[in-house]
């Protein structure tokens, strides 16, 4: 197993609606001197994604329903937001003052439908009436931008996407895949031997999320404007991965 190198790629900032992203990207990398190679692996953050996809709402022209308002009132959360986490989810969770957790439209379980008001501003209005939603597809977007990046380089390249989420069992927020294409989202080692000839019996590698967080450490959290980075090195062979393997079921999950 070699060394795996997860590098920043600069020079990536104010994404807009109908930006084409992908050229945006590969512009990027070919500014920061990064020559492809198969098995190299893209992962973007989500929020570059929706805004180009133009995923961005302007509070001010929402109407929140009743149970909104009721949830608002609970949370203590504009219900304009609350009107928009329910119509991005499937259903809710978990609520208190401050907090609203529910299973995404997606699949998977987090705070807010994963709607995000850091860093987005629109075209128009007060830039804190604005919030920005999640890619409505992003494993369709991650087969775009790979194909499109495949035509533009001649190089076939994993694309991971990701957010960051929080965890029922501990605290802070990690990256976490929402999104990928040409890379394992799971690698099973059940029935593979340990250093000492035990046959592995429980463990399944959530690598796709393994990637995420290592990689967002490099992007960070804040004002680095770093929203993709470049890996080299992924210790697991390149595969179609479904984003659907990360979700656990419901009557798997002991938190619901």
């Amino acid at each position: 197993m070699g060394n795996l190198v997860v590098q920043p790629v600069l020079g990536i900032t104010h994404v807009q609606p109908g930006d084409d992203l992908v050229q945006m990207i590969f512009d990027a990398l070919q500014e920061n001197k990064i020559t492809l190679e198969k098995g190299d692996i893209l992962v973007i953050t989500q929020k570059i994604v929706s805004k180009s996809e133009n995923r961005l709402v302007n509070l001010t022209q929402v109407s929140p329903s009743p149970q909104a308002m009721e949830l608002g009132e609970q949370t203590q959360k504009d219900p304009r937001l609350v009107e928009l986490i329910l119509r991005e989810s499937k259903e809710v969770l978990r609520t208190r003052p401050g907090l609203l957790i529910v299973e995404h439209k997606l699949g998977f379980v987090c705070a807010n439908a994963g709607i995000d008001h850091s860093n987005v501003k629109g075209p128009w209005g007060k830039a804190h009436d604005w919030v920005l939603l999640l890619p409505e597809n992003p494993s369709r977007s991650a087969s775009v931008i790979r194909r499109r990046l495949l035509e533009l380089s001649g190089v076939d390249l994993g694309i991971l996407i990701i957010d960051s989420h929080g965890r029922a069992w501990r605290m802070g927020t990690v990256g976490v895949s929402i999104g990928l294409s040409g890379i394992p989202a799971l690698v099973d080692m059940r029935g593979k031997e340990d250093l000492y000839g035990y046959k592995l019996r429980y463990t399944v590698i959530a690598t796709a999320d393994e990637l995420a967080a290592a990689a967002s450490l490099v992007m960070g959290q804040v004002t680095e404007k770093i929203p993709v980075v470049h890996v080299r090195g992924f210790p697991y062979p390149p595969q179609e991965g479904h984003f659907g393997e990360l979700i656990r079921s419901k009557d798997q999950d002991l938190f619901r």
